[in-house]
């Protein structure tokens, strides 16, 4: 092989390993972008509320979906509340596994209007993590939030007093695999059996 037509393999096996990098980078990157600019409605993680609320209310809508393969019923607890602006507010969203295995899950969500993503602020979230629901379990899932008051600063978003916020619960086939092959397992062996009556 000649010396230019061993410069162009190398040229190619470069671009197409970069292509494959920037792939692999592109998801991460795109949520990472999506957190801090609030981008498509994605809320924000906070750790406390303002000192201070602000007199402007805004009524904050609650949805609930599940995917095609989750077995579970998912609802809020409440339609809606009004909330001021910087006010932190505890809501609720419930869940019940209605099958006879452990079912594991995570939530997507995101705000609408998209404008109000950067200023919808969650202090606490059964988003934040994985949750687990055993057969036939049914558990209250909080939500602690706030809408920042530098709303009313955004031209976009100042007039905006009506605030839809949505969650769809996924299964999470792999770890639902795995709780089910661990639920399934017999006692291990030693583990004494407690007498009958």
């Amino acid at each position: 092989m000649s010396a230019s037509n061993t410069r162009v393999a190398l040229v190619c096996v470069a671009v197409i390993g970069g292509m494959v990098g920037l792939t692999a980078a592109s998801v991460p990157l795109y949520d990472l972008f999506c957190k801090v600019t609030g981008y498509g409605g994605t809320t924000q993680k906070a750790e406390t509320a303002p000192v201070e609320a602000s007199d402007v209310e805004v009524t904050v809508y609650f949805n609930a979906d599940t995917a095609a393969d989750m077995p579970w019923q998912f609802k809020p607890a409440q339609r809606s509340v009004k909330v001021r602006l910087g006010e932190e507010k505890l809501i609720f969203y419930t869940a019940e596994n209605r099958t006879s295995q452990p079912i594991a899950g995570t939530a997507t969500f995101n705000v609408t209007p998209f404008a109000t993503g950067p200023y919808f602020a969650k202090i606490q979230c059964f988003c934040f993590e994985e949750q687990v629901l055993q057969p036939g379990q049914s558990v209250d899932m909080p939500v602690s939030f706030y809408v920042d008051p530098a709303m009313l600063e955004d031209e976009e978003a100042k007039d905006i007093r009506s605030i839809t916020l949505s969650y769809t619960f996924f299964k999470d086939a792999a770890e639902t695999s795995k709780l089910s092959t661990r639920a399934a397992e017999p006692a291990e062996a030693g583990t004494p059996t407690p007498p009958a009556g």
